[in-house]
């Protein structure tokens, strides 16, 4: 079986149907909280005295809520969740760290966990003696990882450094070395968790080439915790988002990944909110980007937050400026997943009539843009004193001023910003070329006769 990537390019999926593959992991109705401390006796006397007054000296904190999944041999299974969700503690659960308080959670075959980078390494060991140490933490036999050695010094790329102390290993080398032994251990299951950014662009793409491989396998299982989006939709089969400690939503990688962003956006809709009270209660602290001159701007969304490209995006501009003469909104628009500013309105193009406290509403059309998270930034500006063209900032809306949205559209790709129907590169024959090349340059001479304004160009004759 075959499916088509986000960029256009076709990659297999391990398995066609993984319902009829066997369960090798089985979380049932799985709870699990912890006891948070509220009071701390210094002695027997004071706990007895706790006790005979009922105070139990902690508050119990549930952390997972009736968690119910499987996962099928072969799968490349994501978990997503915003930070306190619940998903280290569900890892440790499935690699047998913690225990439930209810519910069970079996696991068929090998288990290979990968939840922190390092772990259980020595620096005053070589890294031989750690391949074998993390091997035998991982409950593998000294003649099983002598079988796996040579594969994960292969992969790590290390041999020539392998009977040196992991003390000299420069950071990026240990951490090649400790993903080497997750990855390349024969287990039946592997649990990745935040790990796949690892090491130089060069690693990066040799880590990328395994995962594309290992989906291909029937018979390996991933799991993989990650905020990486991307990930989720290039490698997993299915996804589960958790939130609040339980299960959200499962199903479906594109559907998890859109309800992981909108949780997000909303979750950061809220922390402005929460921000901006905070900042009505102490009105003489500015944020970043504001100051006594403009104490309050903000960029906002009117319009939901995730969108398609067939839609406009709406959204409002809040700012309290009360010196006279004109002064104008300048707003840029930034690509946060690709980098760079996308678009500018310029310095002078928006002109504000009103002063005080107001709100101006503004749309921004979607059409010509592929997938992404973008950012619009508001700064307030008046006229440079002697020069009619250029502005001086007087504010500019930064962080929680700003305001991110996101285009999420099955049309699209997630590679270049401009999709392929906006814009599109076409063969034409060479005579085509030159005739219509001719064809400028001729234009182009003739406004220079006329006294036109035209752009220098160069001959490709010359």
């Amino acid at each position: 079986m075959t499916e088509l990537n986000q960029d256009g390019t076709v990659e297999a999926v391990g398995i066609a149907n993984y319902q009829e593959q066997p369960v090798v992991l089985d979380v049932n109705h799985v709870s699990k909280s912890f006891k948070l401390p509220t009071e701390q006796a210094t002695g027997l006397k004071q706990a007895f005295i706790n006790w005979t007054k009922g105070i139990k000296g902690y508050e119990l904190q549930p952390v997972l809520k009736d968690v119910t999944f499987q996962v099928h041999q072969g799968e490349f299974f994501g978990i997503v969740g915003r930070n306190g969700g619940g998903k280290s503690t569900l890892l440790k659960l499935i690699a047998q760290i913690y225990y439930p308080n209810q519910g069970s959670v079996t696991v068929h075959g090998k288990l290979v966990p990968f939840i922190e980078l390092g772990v259980g390494f020595n620096p005053e060991l070589t890294g031989r003696e750690n391949v074998y140490l993390n091997g035998a933490l991982l409950g593998f036999s000294r003649e099983e990882v002598d079988a796996m050695y040579d594969d994960i010094v292969e992969f790590a790329e290390l041999g020539d450094f392998m009977d040196q102390k992991l003390k000299n290993y420069s950071s990026g080398m240990q951490v090649r070395l400790a993903f080497s032994v997750a990855i390349k251990a024969q287990g039946d299951i592997l649990v990745l968790a935040e790990v796949l950014a690892v090491g130089d662009e060069a690693f990066q793409r040799k880590c990328d080439d395994y995962f594309t491989e290992i989906r291909k396998d029937p018979t390996k299982t991933v799991i993989l915790v990650t905020h990486d989006m991307s990930a989720i939709k290039r490698y997993c089969t299915r996804a589960m988002f958790i939130q609040d400690g339980e299960v959200a939503v499962i199903g479906d990688r594109e559907t998890v990944a859109e309800r992981y962003t909108l949780a997000n956006l909303e979750a950061q809709k809220q922390e402005e909110s929460e921000k901006r009270k905070a900042l009505e209660r102490n009105p003489d602290e500015y944020p970043n980007g504001l100051n006594a001159r403009c104490p309050l701007l903000r960029t906002y969304g009117v319009s939901p937050l995730m969108l398609t490209s067939a839609e406009t995006f709406r959204f409002a501009v809040e700012y309290q400026y009360d010196e006279p003469g004109d002064f104008y909104l300048a707003i840029a628009l930034h690509d946060i997943r690709r980098g760079g500013i996308t678009f500018d309105t310029g310095a002078r193009k928006i002109k504000m009539t009103k002063h005080g406290h107001q709100t101006v509403y503004f749309e921004l059309p979607l059409n010509l843009f592929n997938n992404g998270e973008f950012r619009l930034i508001t700064s307030l500006r008046t006229p440079t004193p002697g020069d009619a063209k250029m502005t001086d900032a007087v504010a500019v809306a930064l962080d929680d001023n700003a305001c991110t949205f996101v285009i999420r559209d099955p049309r699209n790709t997630n590679y270049a910003l401009i999709n392929n129907r906006s814009l599109s590169i076409t063969q034409v024959s060479e005579q085509e070329a030159q005739a219509a090349a001719k064809a400028q340059r001729a234009e182009l001479d003739a406004r220079t006769a006329d006294g036109s304004p035209r752009a220098e160009h160069i001959d490709d004759d010359a």
